[in-house]
């Protein structure tokens, strides 16, 4: 009597035919090739266009020119920074989604953002600290703190989506409340945080670049390390468990990745919006549902609409600039809405 095989722990759908595979390599690929170009927009457009010959040549042969010296102090690190902030945002909205089972989850929804606000603004009230690179660090303790009081109070082995949904939403409400009574006490305070809020790129440097890549690297690997487990995970509790999978471990190591993720975007940028809510969910219409796709088009188109958002701001505003995270909420509440209606609407 033969027996069937059991399914494999990840397992969304059946073994796609060559031609999807085929067409979502094609589509990776295209991705990779719009990122480049959004980067080389970035390096070449701003208060001052730069020409893309200069841009060549103002990164591999710099010969100490204005433009040089706007390329390599400037435009470079915020770029980079652009990049690395823009993926980690993707990832972990895709990770959340499928943690949470909400295709509309955003990192903001377990209370990493609002951790991250703390952290920088007891920092600036009450330690005195007033630079960019000294947030940093303040940003990602509040940000580790919070995610482990939401993974508690979600129930720890025993945590669901929805305990761990109720959990963030309650600790970003009185984490809200904290920050606006501690701005509203100490104005000093206000007028330091007033553009880290918004979620900016314009103080980029590489010494932030630095410092917050550690913790985007290791949060990278962990997400992407990750997609099968959380295959099974968005298939619900029972049938996760049927095919094999550790939901404990599954959860914890997602939460651990999340929060290397936001906690060191949210450090070096501020909270920026939507990115990790849009990515993923537009992604997943193209990929399906299996985060063995969804993940590396979120890393990859992610810092695509970061690094868009980024160069609009500049060039709308000549000569000064829109901050990033304005643009991606003037787009993204739009789309949100859309996305919204259209859910609402398959529901009926």
């Amino acid at each position: 009597m033969l027996v069937k095989s059991p399914p494999q722990v990840g397992a969304v759908e059946d073994a796609p035919p060559r031609g999807r595979n085929a067409t979502r390599s094609l589509g990776l690929l295209i991705s990779v090739a719009l990122l480049a170009a959004v980067v080389v927009a970035s390096i070449a457009l701003g208060a001052r266009a730069i020409p893309v010959g200069d841009v060549w040549h103002g990164v591999f042969t710099p010969s100490g020119t204005d433009n040089d010296t706007v390329i390599r102090e400037l435009r470079i690190p915020r770029t980079l920074l652009g990049l690395v902030v823009g993926a980690a945002l993707g990832l972990a909205g895709a990770v959340l989604q499928a943690l949470t089972r909400n295709p509309l989850a955003d990192p903001s929804l377990l209370g990493i953002n609002a951790g991250a606000s703390a952290g920088v603004v007891t920092a600036i009230s009450l330690l005195g600290v007033t630079s960019l690179t000294g947030y940093v660090w303040f940003a990602f303790a509040g940000a580790a703190v919070v995610a482990v009081a939401v993974y508690a109070l979600g129930g720890h082995r025993s945590a669901t989506p929805i305990r761990l949904t109720l959990a963030g939403t309650a600790v970003t409400a009185a984490l809200f409340g904290y920050v606006q009574a501690v701005q509203l006490l100490d104005t000093a305070a206000l007028d330091r945080m007033r553009f880290w809020t918004v979620g900016s790129l314009a103080s980029a440097s590489m010494s932030t670049f630095w410092k917050v890549l550690p913790c985007l690297a290791v949060g990278t690997l962990l997400a992407l390390a990750l997609a099968r487990p959380l295959n099974a995970v968005a298939m619900g509790d029972d049938t996760a468990r049927a095919l094999g999978a550790n939901l404990t471990r599954t959860r914890t190591l997602a939460m651990v990745a999340a929060t290397l993720l936001c906690g060191g975007a949210v450090a070096a940028c501020g909270p920026i919006v939507f990115v990790g809510l849009m990515v993923p969910h537009m992604v997943r219409s193209f990929t399906g549902p299996d985060q063995r796709w969804i993940l590396p088009y979120a890393a990859v188109l992610s810092p695509v609409l970061l690094l868009g958002a980024d160069v609009v701001g500049r060039v709308v505003a000549r000569p000064g600039e829109l901050q990033v995270g304005i643009v991606t909420a003037l787009i993204g509440g739009p789309v949100f809405i859309h996305l919204v209606r259209r859910r609402r609407m398959a529901q009926l």
